[in-house]
């Protein structure tokens, strides 16, 4: 039996289960018994927002679950609980507290039998309970001591293994009929033949075709209806090309959730578990990833309290993790945010310190491993970030994939902007200084400067140790450790930080005071103060000292790996060969800092926007400075990834976003700067919408009433039952309207969680959605770009207002530059495309798009597909259509909980 009893806490109210039973406890005495009495809870953060006790601690059942079942999926809802441990879900909210004791028991018997994840667990539960982890006692008598032969994550995990580089991909042209055979056996021979699919697959074929001219690939843009099946319709030439030329495909995505639909579709492909982790390998940036040296330090005494329990559980999901992705792979979403994100960060390579050889798990290392299984793939799933920066300074120069797909290739545009801008930030200057000097004050863990990771070069070659300290020395002219505060009280030290002074005071002076004014602020950099051009010009100066020594360093250590000292072994050389590349990065970053400072008080640059800002969190300041994107971020992105490859396909389901051609696709995607022009293909959704589904426009909730606002979304929502997304232009509306309804509908058994509010990343409060059918989940964009919820857990989708773009500097350039008011329409109907295309998923779907707003101009509604019924009604008459539409799903949604 349990000693202890179990919390539920909602917005419907509270409930405490002990050994004599369950029953309703008010919050105040809630609280009171869990301050005095450890209570078994499920998610204690969200359990404790809930419940109004922000330190509300116990035992966690998800850190319990992370013990016993490591690298195994969960959603964190007690349905998704009983439907791991085979007990029946509890009926209702006043069910979940006794559940809970029961999935204690069902849990806490896991050790008795056959269980995979047994290796490693004692000694784990050793630690944790020196750290007084509260399931510690009861896990201590269900555990036995290992045999003397067990291994234990460093020495359980694989090495990697060197291999010949692959050769270059053949030319080779692919057949129809073997594309259409492929296709038959990726959908399965009883599949539902979907309408164009089989054209699409036919038409990616053309960007696998051989180059015809240098520097011109084969381009093609194509933009396939929900429902069209195009992940499987590039699959199949893209797996047949791959093999038939023996080069590798890298498919990139915007969203992590596509990343893993991607992953899952190719099981379709290679059914063979171990062929398909071969072969197909998932490719993320190297600050996704676990650092095996961060961990380690970690574990023996670099993490304290809370931090360090977290440390053994990620230790526990690094021995059985498939990839060490901490961000999207195997490692539960919910899993840092029970420890409020307290260490999560501090276990990955995110400041660039990485000693490559010169770490002792460099061949067991996951960012390692992935590099080298991804340049012997046939398929890489990657991003669009870390497709444009390993193109542009990536290791692997040799191996550049030459057959991209750009899967959501709507975000291409936004992913490039945000690649090649320019940022120079308080945060982003002293995470340099903190790579080149090292540790100044209290700094945790293993953080070392230049002369710490290189001195065997430093000793060996003079000019190179000279490099190093003349490089040390001039990044003290960075900003260091309490810079935000010393700006703040106008106590600037160094060049760096009165720059950053100098860019606050004009942007409090010039920036635009509106509705949202606890939130950043900026201002154009056009016509400076003299206090800005003052010191802008003394920063540049301390930046070009710093640039001189970083570049001769570089210099210096090409030629250590020339001259090939006796020391210079096999990890010594891998480790030089990292540095080079880590200096080549921040060289770049600092010669594009000076360049955007000789920008003040000069003439502006057209090619480019500049700008100040002050970034604030409801009114607190945490980052302040200069920042330059590109007018068209497609230039560089035209160059350093379109122009080597031999084929591009970029497709999407709203390509053209409503647009009647391809002129603004093309122009997004960069076309333009390429001398051939790209092909064209768009094939319609086989859904038949005009049934499937309705467009409302509610015609009297008056824009800023926030209570008529949470009114429309709390009725809408009860008449569809649940199963509703409800998205936001602004957090703070959002919060507000979550603060009127979550309580209203919890008591009629409609859950409401809400991104922003409820301390979950979006992932998981999507996969809670998922599992939830009556639940509803409201968010901003993230949730309008990243959810694929088929079936009856989304049945409605609910628009505050039409999402006009936020009136930014950057904003203003390119409208005035794409168009005017043609521009700001273009960028609506692609966010009202992507919106209503969260809906209707599948043939079976019905659901109504709701925007509650009157003002919603007739010229958007192109963003619809055709034959979507658009009518402008009064909210009563839409919770009227809601109600009638969706009655027939929420009736079984009612009756079978599914």
């Amino acid at each position: 039996m349990i000693p202890y009893p179990a919390l539920h806490a909602s917005h419907a109210g509270v409930w405490i289960a002990d050994a004599e039973g369950s029953r309703a406890v008010g919050r105040g005495e809630a609280i009171r018994r869990a301050a005095d009495t450890p209570m078994i809870v499920l998610n204690a953060p969200l359990v404790g927002q809930r419940l109004g006790y922000a330190e509300l601690s116990g035992l966690d059942l998800l850190e319990l679950f992370a013990f016993l079942r490591p690298a195994t999926f969960l959603p964190p809802t007690p349905r998704g609980l009983a439907r791991m441990l085979g007990l029946a879900p509890p009926e209702d909210e006043a069910g979940i507290a006794a559940f809970l004791r029961d999935a204690a028991s069902a849990l806490l018997a896991i050790p008795a039998g056959d269980w995979p994840e047994r290796e490693g667990a004692w000694t784990a539960a050793q630690s944790l309970a020196r750290l007084r982890w509260p399931w510690a006692p009861l896990l201590a008598d269900r555990l036995a001591r290992p045999q003397e032969n067990e291994r234990w994550l460093f020495s359980k995990l694989p090495e990697w293994d060197e291999v010949a580089p692959r050769p270059a991909p053949k030319s080779v042209t692919l057949d129809d009929g073997d594309i259409a055979d492929r296709l038959a056996f990726l959908t399965g021979s009883n599949a539902e033949q979907r309408i164009g699919q089989r054209a699409f697959a036919e038409a990616a074929a053309s960007a696998f075709a051989p180059r015809m001219m240098r520097d011109n690939p084969n381009m093609l843009l194509a933009e396939a209806g929900t429902g069209i099946g195009k992940t499987l319709g590039y699959l199949a030439p893209a797996s047949l090309w791959s093999e038939q030329a023996g080069g590798a495909v890298w498919i990139s995505t915007f969203t992590k959730a596509l990343q893993r639909q991607l992953n899952h579709e190719t099981a379709r492909l290679i059914p063979d578990a171990a062929e398909r982790r071969r072969r197909v390998v998932t490719r993320k940036g190297r600050e996704n990833y676990l650092c095996l040296l961060n961990l380690e330090d970690a574990l023996q005494g670099g993490f304290a309290g809370r931090a360090a329990v977290l440390a053994h559980l990620v230790a526990r999901w690094a021995a059985y993790s498939a990839d060490g992705d901490m961000i999207g792979g195997d490692l539960p979403g919910w899993l840092p945010t029970l420890f409020r994100r307290n260490g999560s960060t501090a276990l990955t390579d995110r400041r660039g310190e990485c000693v490559y050889a010169g770490c002792p798990h460099y061949r067991k290392c996951f960012i390692e491993r992935a590099a080298r299984a991804s340049a012997q793939a046939d398929i890489v799933i990657a991003n669009h970030a870390l497709v444009m920066v390993n193109a542009v300074r990536g290791r692997e120069a040799n191996s550049r994939p030459t057959r991209y797909v750009f899967d959501e290739g709507h975000h291409l545009f936004e992913a490039a902007d945000a690649m090649f801008g320019v940022a120079l930030t308080g945060q982003e200057s002293i995470e340099l200084r903190r790579w080149i000097v090292g540790p100044e004050s209290t700094a945790r863990g293993r953080r070392r400067g230049l002369a710490a990771r290189l001195s065997d070069v430093a000793s060996y070659d003079e000019a190179g140790g000279v490099a190093i300290q003349d490089a040390v020395e001039a990044a003290r002219a960075l900003a260091s450790d309490g810079w935000l505060q010393r700006v703040a009280e106008g106590e600037p030290f160094g060049a760096v930080e009165k720059l950053l002074s100098a860019a606050r005071g004009m942007v409090y002076a010039r920036a635009a005071q509106d509705g949202d004014a606890g939130y950043g602020l900026e201002t154009e950099l056009a016509e400076p103060l003299p206090a800005l051009i003052e010191a802008a010009a003394a920063a540049a100066q301390g930046l070009e000292a710093l640039l001189r020594p970083l570049m001769t360093l570089g210099q210096r250590l090409e030629a250590v790996l020339a001259e090939g000292p006796d020391w210079l072994d096999g990890q010594a050389r891998a480790r030089v060969e990292g540095a080079v590349a880590s200096l080549a990065w921040r060289t770049e970053t600092v010669g594009a800092w000076i360049s955007l400072l000789a920008r003040i008080g000069g003439p502006a640059d057209p090619d480019f926007v500049d700008w100040l800002a002050v970034d604030r969190i409801e009114g607190r300041e945490f980052d302040i400075g200069l920042h330059r994107r590109w007018l068209d971020p497609t230039r560089p992105l035209a160059a350093t990834v379109l122009k080597p490859a031999h084929g591009v396909l970029v497709t999407s389901a709203t390509l053209k976003g409503g647009d009647p051609d391809w002129q603004i696709a093309d122009a997004r995607a960069g076309v333009p700067h390429l001398d051939r022009a790209a092909g064209h293909f768009d094939v319609a959704s086989p859904f038949d919408y005009a049934s499937q589904s309705e467009v409302l426009i509610v015609t009297d909730v008056k824009r800023g009433d926030l209570a008529a606002l949470a009114n429309a979304y709390a009725r809408l929502i009860a008449a569809a039952g649940g199963g509703t997304l409800g998205l936001f232009t602004a957090i703070r509306r959002l919060r507000g309207v979550h603060a009127r309804i979550a309580d209203r509908l919890a008591r009629d058994g409609l859950p409401l969680y809400a991104q922003h509010v409820d301390p979950i990343d979006p992932g998981t409060l999507v996969d809670m959605f998922r599992d939830e059918p009556r639940a509803s989940l409201i968010g901003t964009d993230a949730l309008r770009d990243g959810v694929d919820v088929p079936g009856e857990s989304l049945r409605q989708v609910i628009l505050e207002g039409v999402p006009w773009a936020k009136p930014t500097v950057l904003h203003a350039a390119r409208r005035l530059a794409g168009g005017g008011s043609a521009f700001d329409d273009r960028l609506v109907r692609a966010k009202l495309a992507q919106a209503f295309g969260r809906l209707i998923r599948r043939a079976d779907d019905r659901g109504a798009f709701v925007l509650l707003s009157a003002a919603m101009p007739s010229r958007l509604l192109a963003a619809f597909p055709p034959g979507v019924p658009v009518a402008r009604v009064p909210l009563d008459e839409a919770v009227a259509r809601v109600q009638s539409r969706l009655s027939s799903v929420t009736r079984v949604v009612q009756e079978t909980g599914a």
